[in-house]
């Protein structure tokens, strides 16, 4: 009788980062009974990521989602105005400004990087545009010299969508420097985290009164709790956008380590960028892509495949090897509420974005990933074979 092979030990896709005084941190709020936010480790937090971000004004929030939307509030849109940015994105980039009546006008990406093609922008701007919206897809930076030329030319606010992008630059200035807003997340799967959480990163001081406004539920309390009213009042629109100290608390000690984890993180991409080389090459996979002048979060390692037959196929390879991959982002003009809420910028759709959606896989990427399982990850995938790869051994062999 014959037995069967043991299943090889399952390499997670994610595991969230455990910073060694997160524990401590939070038992500290909650003896101090001050669970609210805006307190202690809110201003700790915020420091520590203006210091990374060479930001001057940090406000945190419960998610990325809700500083897109703080910030679509501080543009004063209107329905019917345009927003332009990438339709390979997720949903948040675009619904914060559709909630405003404003209308996502999607553009296509470069197929290197997979950023907003800034060769595009010029002719998706409008009359009715409004403002551009950069996201830094991998934590990879988009042109944002051009992106920045054409914006001023029409007179309209760059705003970065950094969810990817914590301690990234494009020559040699910190991602999130660049828009007069820019949005940060702090979900599980980022780099450093806090559960749920995000921030929004305040570059035009004109706006930080306002934007400290709409944060709290459009009421001016922190001018009261400033000394500068005697009692606070209802003065702009706004929700309950302030993170929890807890979850600040959380969040400082994940901060505190971002160093640490940044070189872990680095060293995990490297091995694979140079393991995966020679194979990508042989079977047409393509790689990440970092220009010259940029320097990467190591957020995400991902293979564009020549098809969708090889992503699907690549996924579950892997998944009988222990590894478990994921696909990314779908395209947002063509989904259905892009559909309905948003327009693509040119009759001829996205299709650059559209290929690399159907053939995109993310391998596991995080501090949790000992030497043996980024060998096994490795492993497996060299051992796949793509349609083109195959068909390339098929004429060396004839």
């Amino acid at each position: 009788m014959s037995i069967a092979p043991p299943a090889p030990p399952t390499v997670p896709f994610h595991v969230p980062h455990t910073a060694a005084q997160q524990d401590a941190y939070l038992r500290d709020v909650l003896a101090a009974g001050d669970l609210d936010g805006n307190g202690p480790y809110t201003r700790r937090a915020a420091r520590l990521l203006s210091e990374l971000t060479q930001t001057p004004e940090v406000l945190l929030t419960p998610s990325c989602t809700h500083a897109l939307e703080i910030a679509a509030l501080l543009l004063d849109l209107a329905p019917g105005d345009e927003v332009v940015m990438p339709s390979f994105t997720f949903a948040p980039t675009a619904s914060a400004f559709a909630l405003r009546g404003a209308v996502p006008v999607f553009v296509d990406s470069r197929p290197d990087t997979l950023n907003l093609d800034e060769t595009a922008l010029e002719k998706a701007i409008t009359e009715r545009t409004r403002a551009v919206v950069a996201m830094h897809y991998a934590g990879v930076a988009c042109e944002m010299r051009e992106i920045q030329r054409v914006a001023d030319a029409h007179g309209l606010p760059v705003l970065e969508d950094n969810a990817h992008g914590l301690g990234a630059s494009y020559e040699g200035r910190p991602l999130g420097g660049f828009g007069v807003l820019a949005a940060q997340s702090f979900h599980a799967t980022k780099n450093v985290h806090c559960g749920k959480g995000g921030a929004l990163l305040v570059n035009d001081p004109s706006l930080v009164d306002r934007a400290t406004v709409i944060r709290d539920r459009g009421t001016d309390r922190h001018r009261y709790f400033l000394g500068q009213v005697d009692k606070y009042r209802w003065v702009d629109l706004g929700s309950s956008y302030i993170l929890p100290e807890m979850l600040a608390a959380l969040l400082a000690a994940q901060l505190e380590e971002f160093d640490a984890v940044q070189r872990q993180r680095h060293l995990l991409w490297d091995v694979y960028h140079a393991e995966l080389a020679e194979w990508a090459a042989e079977q047409g996979v393509a790689l990440p892509v970092v220009p010259a002048g940029r320097a990467h979060s190591a957020h995400l390692y991902h293979l564009v495949l020549p098809s969708e037959q090889d992503r699907v196929a690549l996924l579950a390879h892997l998944d009988e090897h222990g590894v478990r991959a994921t696909p990314h982002f779908q395209p947002l003009h063509n989904s259905p509420a892009g559909r309905r809420y948003g327009r693509c910028a040119t009759p001829a759709g996205c299709p650059v974005a559209e290929r690399v959606a159907d053939a995109l896989v993310r391998l596991p990427l995080h501090t949790g990933l000992g030497e043996a399982q980024v060998r096994q990850v490795v492993r497996a995938v060299q051992s796949f074979r793509t349609g083109a790869g195959r068909a390339g051994r098929r004429e060396e062999s004839s």
